[in-house]
């Protein structure tokens, strides 16, 4: 409190005590205890409001005592059990529990971490994946500011995601690994990688490649085979030794019959081989005997056209041709949907030949489109546009309802270039994405598809999709949203096949250690998507004839079943709409694959890297006790007193307000008793 507000309290308190002593000390017609009651009540009430008036600050000081963080890491994954670590993982978290020590110094949180990363609630050991790299990149997030040395229960053995030894350069506190499991090298063979293509066409080979590594002493003789049933489709002979720990194999196998080809790939064991999971392998090939083929007609280069066929041969069902207009027309039959870019007058034949053919066409038009040659050869859509140019962002339409599609953060994506003017289509058609302009609406389609008399066409109004595809995989370190997007667009377009009122996607096999997911779309009699009916699925195991019912669940426009809950094996399944006749049927296979039993031990080096790295350091579970004792004996982590100084200022102070009421009715309350009133 200030000297000058001291002073202004002081003068109130001289004002009021003058007042008081004029109004019942001079010339009061009251005597004895009355005056005295009602001077002191009149002395009160004055000085009270005179300080409001003033409205003194004062301070308060609060200590409080802040203890360094403790985040448990504790992975969760089926490695645990594969290892015989889980009793003892469940009997450290006890132990850390129960230790007052421990939970005196720190405050600790625990995590469990498996695919994701989230609180524990309760360890299953049942995570199908690893990815210790995002549990230390979370918790880093979590606690960027504060002092928290970090326990990560772990065998170490990561199965997604980036390398953890990487990511732990980056923590800015010290990581304390518990190393389940041990390090002793046992003697094992294994099918470390097996990578081919997931389409192939019929009569033709598709390509393998496998990658084969020993760990142990000494040189070892084993043979490599693939299997088709019971047939040997191929084999090899390995030899192995300390030096040359690794062999990769490249062949071919022939694709001779449409359909799902199962496989099984084995590096047949050795004498006293511990782990024998680790040396077999499923695969599985889809062969066709149709590709969809795309042609890209385009009279400039330009950075869009690679990004649009990289998004397209994603899938290997799909080949993309670029051509220039001269050179288009006369492949335009051998192709199922023609991308036309950026089209101007040079394209007046693709156009008439397009005509000829009833080909299905996607437009993409941009800086430098002739909009008056494409006003005139075509009625779909027009545009009147003048020589300016603008820069337009998309919004995902909620409604739209042709084919299911996500939002991969459309309005997050830079603009895209286009000329200047509204977009108007005169068939009947819906749009996916609207067009905005510094975040309005502008009332006219980005990107919209039409269907007439069978023949399916789009049109995209801007150009620089190349900037698309660049920040999905920035934003996501895949290009897997903004392909799987373009497919979808290129899989619509390019099939002539007759709109069903309840459209089913899957695939024909899944692994097992991947999301397996099934997704549908219902619509009315008019064709309008309908998210009012219920769906649901049943799946038929065809060895066992088990059945298994799940429901699909609403997700923007589309229904959507996660089946990660079935095991491996070939299936059946029915989508079926609830009091509705409409169904349809299908198949695929569930390929089994645990990608957490191909471990033998802890990885040690890298755990201890990390330790080391971070000025940590590793022990392993039979040894938690010296962790703890560690952690409890570091200077580092120190309890912090932090002191918070309140400005509270009296006007806030309702006890002042309470004593005024109070001396005004006690003077009221005695004048009333005394019949002065």
């Amino acid at each position: 409190m200030s000297s000058e507000t001291i002073l202004y309290i002081v003068i109130a308190a001289i004002l009021s005590f003058g007042l008081a002593v004029f109004m019942y000390g001079y010339r009061s017609k009251y005597t004895g205890t009355l005056k005295w009651s009602f001077g002191l009540l009149r002395f009160l009430t004055l000085f009270a409001i005179l300080l409001l008036l003033i409205n003194p600050k004062f301070k308060s000081d609060t200590y409080t005592i802040e203890k360094p963080m403790l985040p448990v890491l504790i992975d969760n994954s089926a490695s645990v059990v594969e290892l015989g670590q889980s009793r003892k993982v469940s009997a450290l978290v006890s132990e850390l529990k129960l230790n007052d020590a421990l939970n005196d110094k720190f405050e600790v949180s625990y995590f469990s971490f498996g695919s994701e990363f989230k609180e524990i609630d309760s360890l299953s050991f049942s995570e199908r994946n690893t990815n210790i790299s995002k549990a230390l990149k979370t918790t880093q997030e979590l606690y960027k500011n504060q002092i928290a040395p970090t326990l990560l229960i772990t065998d170490g053995n990561q199965t997604l995601g980036n390398d953890y030894e990487f990511a732990g350069t980056t923590f800015r506190n010290p990581i304390y690994p518990i190393i389940l499991g041990d390090s002793t090298k046992y003697t094992d063979l294994q099918v470390q990688q097996l990578n081919t293509n997931r389409y192939a066409f019929l009569k033709n080979k598709f390509p393998v490649e496998v990658i084969l590594v020993y760990n142990g002493t000494g040189s070892v003789n084993s043979q490599f085979i693939v299997k088709q049933g019971a047939a040997v489709v191929f084999k090899s002979n390995v030899t192995f030794s300390e030096t040359n720990s690794s062999k990769t194999l490249n062949f071919t196998l022939p694709a001779s019959a449409v359909g799902l080809q199962k496989y099984t790939a084995q590096l047949l064991p050795i004498d006293d081989e511990k782990n024998t999971t680790n040396n077999v392998k499923q695969f599985a090939v889809e062969v066709i005997d149709q590709a969809t083929n795309v042609l890209v007609v385009s009279k400039i280069i330009h950075p869009d056209l690679g990004a649009l066929k990289k998004a397209v041969t994603t899938n290997e069902q799909r080949t993309v041709t670029i051509k220039k207009p001269s050179e288009a027309v006369s492949l335009l039959n051998d192709h199922q949907l023609i991308l036309l870019y950026q089209p101007d007058r040079s394209f007046a034949g693709v156009f008439s030949e397009i005509e000829k053919l009833k080909k299905n066409t996607f437009v993409i038009t941009g800086l430098e489109t002739d909009w008056n040659f494409l006003n005139s050869i075509q009625d779909h859509f027009k545009k009147d546009v003048t020589n300016q140019t603008e820069e337009v962002s998309a919004t995902i339409n909620p409604n739209y309802g042709t084919f299911a599609v996500e939002d991969i953060g459309f309005e997050n994506f830079p603009p895209l270039h286009t000329l200047f003017g509204e977009l108007s289509i005169t068939v009947p058609h819906e749009i996916l994405l609207d067009q905005a302009i510094d975040g309005f609406a502008s009332e006219s389609a980005l990107l919209a598809t039409t269907e007439v008399n069978g023949k399916r066409d789009a049109i995209w109004d801007g150009e620089g999709l190349w900037k698309w595809r660049a920040q999905s995989y920035l934003e996501s370190n895949s290009f897997e949203s903004f392909d799987e997007f373009i497919a979808k667009m290129v899989q619509y377009l390019a099939s002539n096949k007759r709109r069903s009122r309840l459209e089913v996607s899957s695939e024909t096999f899944y692994y097992n250690n991947n999301p397996i997911r099934i997704s549908a779309q219902y619509f009315d009699k008019n064709f309008v998507f309908d998210a009012r009916v219920s769906l649901q699925i049943t799946a038929v195991n065809q060895e066992t004839k088990e059945r298994a019912v799940f429901p699909l669940l609403l997700k923007n426009n589309f229904y959507e079943v996660d089946l990660n809950s079935l095991p491996p094996g070939s299936y059946s399944y029915t989508v079926s709409v609830q009091d509705e006749t409409v169904s349809r049927s299908g198949s695929f296979t569930i390929l089994d694959f645990n990608v957490e039993q191909q471990f033998l031990n802890a990885n040690v080096s890298k755990l201890n890297r990390i330790a080391s790295n971070t000025k940590g350091e590793a022990y392993f579970v039979t040894k938690v006790s010296d962790a703890i004792n560690a952690l409890l004996e570091d200077d580092r982590y120190q309890q912090i007193q932090k002191s918070e100084q309140k400005v509270v200022p009296l006007i806030d102070w309702k006890y002042l307000l309470g004593l005024i009421v109070l001396t005004l009715s006690l003077e009221w309350f005695i004048r009333k008793y005394n019949g002065l009133i």
